[in-house]
């Protein structure tokens, strides 16, 4: 295999593989965050005796939730740096500093950075989202378990 071949194969397994990476991951989001918000409307805190048991129940999911919105921008990240690196890399290959070919490179690059954010804001947002509706609830179940004494 030529070096040409190699840097247009980890090129294509670059861009498949961290932009698939960066698309489960937005997927997932969505599916959870759906998931919570179906759940959110539907929960009967009359159905609960403990609170402990309730807030168990609601933060399902949460920290998935969370945890892809923190690491998002990393596997981006991940992704520019090893664009950055295959562009280098060709750059050396062929001997010469071809301006057009750095910045091509570098801007290619930066798109797993930007898809990773992309990511990001929204799991964060609807971390946050989810939080909110699930501290209400607790709030509401607190009110009812005063109201019962």
């Amino acid at each position: 295999m030529e070096n040409s071949d190699f840097i247009s194969y980890a090129e294509n397994a670059l861009d498949y593989g961290i932009m698939g990476i960066l698309l489960l991951m937005s997927v997932v989001t969505l599916w959870l965050f759906i998931e919570r918000q179906m759940f959110y409307k539907t929960v009967r805190i009359s159905d609960y005796e403990n609170k402990d048991a309730l807030e168990l129940d609601l933060s399902d999911n949460l920290a998935t939730i969370s945890a892809i919105g923190a690491n998002a921008p990393y596997v981006g990240l991940l992704g520019t740096v090893i664009g950055i690196m295959l562009t280098f890399y060709s750059l050396g290959d062929i001997g010469a500093v071809d301006a057009k070919k750095i910045m091509m490179g570098l801007a290619l690059a930066l798109k797993a950075t930007a898809l990773g954010l992309v990511v990001a804001i929204p799991a964060i947002s609807f971390y946050t989202i989810l939080l909110r509706k699930m501290e209400k609830i607790i709030v509401k179940f607190d009110i009812a378990q005063e109201a019962k004494k």
